[in-house]
This record gives structure tokens, C-alpha cells and sequence, in this order.
């Protein structure tokens, strides 16, 4: 069965108002539980738990370096192109905004590719809209197999493909996948994607599996926080990851938690998930998923990154960039404005004064890959460049 027909089996009001009426004493023993049911995480994401959060935080800390020792793992995204055909109000890189847009050709990856392996990046993740015209399939395996020449682990972050359609990229050299479903709400789903093939909410859901089937040694998932309901969100991408991890075994598991940050639409989220509900959310699916990777990337300002390194995370990104050619500047003879997916020429006064392809989301946390890596020492922790080789498998 697909995890498709788990979720429609799932009442997440219900499950959610079981997280609203637990108490600080249910709290308390489950927190000392040796093992985690989604009942359990139910009850460590309640209100009732943000009281508990000094004593959930150091069990989360404790699992954290039992599991993955001192350690953080660095990587960077590296953004291919920033067309796109679907609609969606919160991202950036929607098809009706009015933006400049910019798809890097194969030299001009490999260039932003050099740049970041010259930082220390051996972990890459390629990320792209969705447009059949800009990022074909063949453009992205061609991309992978270039980079991976120098680099390592290379994940993709790509709109959804059928499972024959991975294959080659998986060739090329990828290991991991990346698919956020953005907000398991159906009617949320709904209203914020209003055009192209991202509508289909089904066919973003089982992704992973297609993806797992292909095989992928990587999957990544998440919900976008904003969208709807944290405590619903949060409900769901745990069941999401506990059917995964019981049917798509032979991957590594990572969940990443990203909230909503200022993009091109001005999009205001409609649920706020504060710093100390993030710090509880990560920390309770740290008891659930021990052995799953934590995902925080740079959409959370430093003084946040700093504080929740030790507790629970064990991936971050470091010196990014959301848009294409963001590295190295790559990528410029290539701009043009689009207005309703519609190309229009850049006058001369304008193209005078644009230098970059427009962002997906504003960066909150600026600081190089450096300080990043400089800041995980200081704390006592171990910045991790490389874990990984594909020629372990040969």
C-alpha cells in the first residue's frame, strides 16, 4: 500500500485534538520512554509539552550524540534554474510573478559547482523549478554526472518525476532526493496551488516511493511551516516519515522543518510557528526518529541556528544562495523578466541595472560557510565537509 492510502486513513483533527488535551505529567514519562510510538510525539508537540521543553531538549541532546556523536553535517544548495510553470502563492519562483529569471547552461554549473567544492562543500544539493522547456531530464542527469567528477554526494530537489525518470540522474551519480509536500492540508493544498502540475496532491505524496523504487539512497522530506496548522503539519509529516522508514528501509531517512520566509508575491504565512514550537517540534521528532537525519537550513537566522545545533539537528546548509548563478555570478547573459510566464525583453536601462536572477527566499542566516563551520567548533561540535564516497560501492 502507498503511503497515499495510509494518510487518507488519518484523521488528523482528531489526532490533533489529542495533542491539545494532553497534560505535563503525560509529558513528563513519555519524555523518559526508551522508545517513541506517534501517540508519544502527539503528546511531546501539545501545549501541555512547551512546558517540559528544558527536559525534552536535553533527551533530544542526549539521542542526538548517541546516535550521531558531535557532529554536524555541512552542505549547500545549488540552484540550476528558477523557471517555472506552477502556480504557488508562498514560493518565489511562482510562474505568474514578475521576476527575473535565469537557467545556468552545463559549463556554468560545473563553475558554481568548482566554487562551492573550493569552500569545502563535498555535499551538494541541485535545486530547480519545474519547467519541461528549462529542466528537462536529460539536462539534470547531464548536470550530475559533471559534478560528480569532484563532488561526492549530489542530491536533487526537483518538481516530481515517474520512477524511470530518476534512473538516470541515480547513474549520473545522485544519491538523495529532496521533496518537501509543502502542507499535507488538502484544502490548504488547494488554495495554494492554483495552476500546473504541482496541483496534483496525490502525486507529490508518494514521490519518495518512486523515488526509493528508482534507487535512491537519500530521501528527504518536509512541510513548509505557514501553511496551515503546525501541530497538523507536524502530525502528518511524522506519519509520512514512519511509514517511510518501515517501507523504504534501505534509505536514509532526513526531515527538514522550514518556515516561510519573505519572497517575490510578499506571501504572509497564516499559522506562526515560533522559535520555542520549533525548538519543541525538532526535539520531539528526534525522540520518534532517532536514527533519521534533522534538516535546519539557512531560512533560520544564526542566533536560532546556534542555539538548536546541539539539540537535535544533524544537517545544515551553510553560505547559501537561492537563485541561479549565486555563487560565482554565473549565469547573467542569461536573465530576462518574465510577467505571467511570459518572456519580456529587459530594456536597456533595466538590463544596465540587473545583475542576478531573482531569489526564491531571502536568506536569514548570512554568515560565509567559514563562520558557519567556525561557530559548530566553538561549540564543541565537529563541522562534517564529506561522509560519503561513491567508491565505497565499487
Amino acid at each position: 500500500m502507498s503511503f497515499v492510502g495510509a494518510f487518507n486513513s488519518l484523521s488528523l483533527s482528531g489526532l490533533r485534538a489529542s495533542c491539545l488535551n494532553s497534560t505535563e505529567s503525560d509529558v513528563s514519562r513519555i519524555i523518559t520512554n526508551p522508545t517513541h510510538t506517534l501517540s508519544d510525539f502527539i503528546h511531546l508537540i501539545s501545549p501541555a509539552a512547551s512546558n517540559k521543553l528544558e527536559q525534552l531538549a536535553e533527551k533530544s541532546k542526549d539521542l542526538t550524540q548517541q546516535r550521531f556523536g558531535k557532529t554536524i553535517r555541512l552542505f549547500a544548495p545549488l540552484y540550476l534554474s528558477n523557471e517555472c510553470i506552477n502556480n504557488c502563492s508562498y514560493c518565489g519562483f511562482s510562474r505568474d510573478n514578475t521576476i527575473i529569471r535565469s537557467t545556468l547552461s552545463i559549463p556554468q554549473v560545473i563553475q558554481e559547482g568548482e566554487a562551492l567544492k573550493r569552500q569545502g562543500f563535498s555535499n551538494v544539493l541541485l535545486v530547480a523549478g519545474e519547467h519541461p522547456k528549462f529542466v528537462s531530464n536529460g539536462y539534470v542527469a547531464e548536470c550530475i554526472t559533471e559534478l560528480s567528477k569532484f563532488i561526492p554526494s549530489i542530491s536533487v530537489e526537483l518538481g516530481p518525476l515517474k520512477t524511470h525518470e530518476y534512473i538516470p540522474m541515480i547513474n549520473g551519480g545522485a544519491e538523495g532526493l529532496v521533496v518537501y509536500q509543502e502542507t499535507y492540508d488538502r484544502n490548504a493544498y488547494k488554495t495554494f496551488h492554483t495552476s500546473g502540475p504541482k496541483k496534483k496532491f496525490d502525486w507529490r505524496l508518494s514521490t519518495p516511493e518512486r523515488a526509493y523504487a528508482a534507487g535512491f539512497r537519500r530521501l528527504g522530506i518536509g512541510a513548509l511551516f505557514g501553511l496551515s496548522d503546525w501541530r497538523s503539519e507536524a502530525i502528518a509529516l511524522a506519519s509520512h516519515a514512519l511509514w517511510l522508514q518501515k517501507h523504504c528501509w534501505k534509505a536514509q531517512l532526513t526531515i527538514s522543518l522550514p518556515r516561510l520566509r519573505p519572497c517575490a508575491g510578499n506571501f504572509e504565512p497564516v499559522d506562526i510557528l515560533n522559535d520555542n514550537n520549533l525548538t519543541q517540534m525538532i526535539c520531539a521528532f528526534r525522540l520518534l526518529l532517532p536514527d533519521a537525519g534533522i534538516v535546519l537550513s539557512t531560512r533560520e537566522p544564526a542566533n536560532f541556528r546556534n542555539g538548536i545545533m546541539p539539540l537535535g539537528v544533524t544537517l545544515m546548509s551553510a553560505g547559501s544562495h537561492t537563485e541561479p548563478g549565486g555563487y560565482t555570478g554565473a549565469g547573467t547573459e542569461n536573465l530576462h523578466l518574465t510577467k505571467k510566464g511570459k518572456i519580456i525583453k529587459l530594456d536597456e536601462n533595466s538590463a544596465k541595472h540587473t545583475n542576478s536572477a531573482t531569489e526564491q527566499f531571502n536568506i536569514a542566516d548570512n554568515r560565509s560557510a567559514a563562520a558557519v563551520a567556525a561557530h559548530i567548533k566553538k561549540m564543541g561540535l565537529e563541522p562534517v565537509w564529506k561522509d560519503w564516497e561513491g567508491s565505497i560501492l565499487n
